[in-house]
């Protein structure tokens, strides 16, 4: 019997490596969209959210570090200005400087103008009159120096004229006594303005600016008030008398032979020598604060301090008396009195404060203990 023919066609086998290709194929499609892989899409989001949070916790960080990065605004630095010697300095040079312009101005004459040259260089073009040295300045003495500006100096300087004699003018009064300025030997006043440098080697230069002027002596000022009372007579029996005639002969007859023993402990004194008298005789003292006039013959408890001012008379050694006049501190030890110091200047009732040095020359003090 013949089989029966149906309609249906048995189905095509399955390969089965076809068929693994089919599903890769599929899962790769549908693992792009849009052009993207799915997997780098997740990847993207990941890192895009880590980088959200990177510059969350960074953000702080950031920020301080623009604000230091932005540049601050100064003021610009003063131009720095060549250094300048002190307004004070060069007054010592500047009255030595003016002495010897003065001594060489006063001794010039004809011929001489070179010499005035090499202290003010305009001086070449004078004609002097004249003998030269006829005239010569002595004792020649600084006693003004006063600074008009930052590098000058106006120094007065006396000096005793010798060698000037006087000369008789048609206006002169029969009996008038000659001017100051004609009189020989007498101590006349030149102002010299004098302009300070730098020069080499860190010294100053210096140079005048003008002739010297003659002028006036300087003014005296009036006598301060003292805390001495009035001058009594050094009585031998006062103890004070008799501790200043010791030191005092002590000091200026014996050189300062038995010395110390005058002298109150820590206190420390050289006397001159040679000795230049032979004798002294105290004549007077002034005691600070004392206005009574009674006789003093004791002496106060230790410690206490009194000053005195006193005169004497010292005899040279050619028998000629010349006075004296010292400021002293006593000091009470041990029933007696002793010296404490030798002063330099008696005391003021109201001392004025000390100016400032401005290199004007001045006295040397006398060393106290």
């Amino acid at each position: 019997m013949s089989p029966v023919l149906t309609g249906r066609r048995k189905p095509a086998p399955v390969d089965p490596q076809a068929l693994a290709v089919q599903e890769t194929e599929a899962v790769q499609e549908a693992s792009w969209v849009g052009g993207w892989s799915t997997g780098a899409q997740a990847n993207s989001a990941a890192l895009l959210r880590w980088l959200v949070w990177g510059l969350i916790a960074l953000g702080p960080l950031l920020g301080a570090l623009a604000y230091l990065s932005v540049p601050t605004t100064s003021a610009a630095p003063a131009p720095k200005t060549a250094p300048s010697a002190p307004s004070a300095s060069g007054g010592q040079g500047a009255a030595g400087f003016a002495s010897l312009f003065v001594a060489a101005y006063l001794s010039a004459g004809r011929g001489d103008e070179p010499k005035l040259a090499a202290y003010y260089p305009p001086a070449s073009n004078l004609q002097l009159d004249g003998v030269s040295g006829q005239r010569r300045g002595e004792q020649l003495t600084v006693v003004r120096l006063r600074q008009t500006d930052t590098s000058v100096w106006s120094v007065t300087v006396a000096a005793r004229v010798t060698g000037a004699t006087p000369s008789a003018t048609p206006s002169a009064q029969p009996g008038a006594s000659p001017s100051p300025a004609a009189a020989t030997d007498a101590v006349r006043y030149f102002q010299v303005p004098v302009a300070t440098a730098p020069g080499a080697g860190g010294a100053t230069a210096y140079t005048a600016l003008a002739l010297p002027a003659e002028v006036a002596a300087p003014e005296r000022a009036k006598t301060p008030e003292l805390v001495y009372g009035a001058m009594r007579p050094a009585l031998p029996t006062d103890p004070r008398t008799q501790a200043v005639t010791s030191f005092l002969s002590a000091y200026l007859t014996k050189a300062g032979a038995e010395l110390d023993r005058y002298l109150a402990p820590g206190t420390r004194l050289a006397a001159p020598s040679p000795a230049p008298y032979s004798g002294v005789a105290v004549d007077q003292f002034a005691v600070e604060g004392e206005t009574g006039g009674e006789p003093v013959v004791s002496v106060p408890g230790d410690g206490t301090t009194l000053r005195l001012l006193v005169t004497l008379r010292a005899t040279g050694q050619d028998g000629v008396r010349l006075p004296l006049t010292y400021a002293l501190t006593l000091k009470a030890r041990a029933g007696r009195w002793e010296i404490a110091s030798l002063d330099g200047a008696p005391a003021l009732i109201s001392p004025t404060p000390v100016p400032a040095a401005s290199g004007a020359p001045g006295p040397a003090t006398t060393p106290t203990a």
